[in-house]
């Protein structure tokens, strides 16, 4: 891909997503914070601010294990007189939604941005591993059939 492909795919991608709300993005505290509950399952905000990789104050902790709790990540129950936070969607689950969102940004793109996705990953996916490679093609070939049936329902 030259250097003129790689800027209009990063124009789209800006643009599809600066004039929008980011669901699916966290900051770096709501990333390490949604890590611990992964790794752990269920941990109180005590929990979470001891296994931190740094020293920050109880009710920041709080603070942003209430956020991830209202953007719908985290589950919370009362034990005793705190919260006990919990993971809503398994790791895999999370990205495979921000994946999701990534390639739905291109996809309501302009016409360049859309060829350039498929493009690059086809290049990306060869360049990583030739298996995987046969996988997507498999899953194209299983996508067509299934389009192809809707179509003739």
């Amino acid at each position: 891909m030259c250097a003129a492909d790689t800027a209009i795919m990063f124009r789209a991608f800006k643009n599809h997503f600066a004039a929008r709300k980011k669901p699916f993005e966290l900051g770096p505290l709501e990333s390490s914070v949604m890590e611990i509950l992964w790794a752990r399952g269920e941990c109180s905000v005590r929990d979470v601010a001891e296994r931190l990789d740094r020293a920050l104050a109880y009710t920041t902790v709080m603070t942003t294990l209430d956020r991830l709790y209202k953007k719908k990540l985290l589950d919370r129950r009362k034990s005793d007189r705190a919260f006990v936070y919990s993971p809503r969607i398994p790791r895999h689950e999370w990205e495979r939604r921000r994946a999701g969102e990534l390639v739905a940004g291109f996809l309501a793109g302009p016409e360049p941005s859309r060829a350039l996705l498929v493009s690059s990953l086809v290049d990306a996916v060869g360049q990583y591993d030739a298996a995987l490679l046969d996988e997507l093609e498999k899953k194209i070939r299983s996508k067509r059939r299934e389009v192809s049936r809707r179509g003739n329902s």
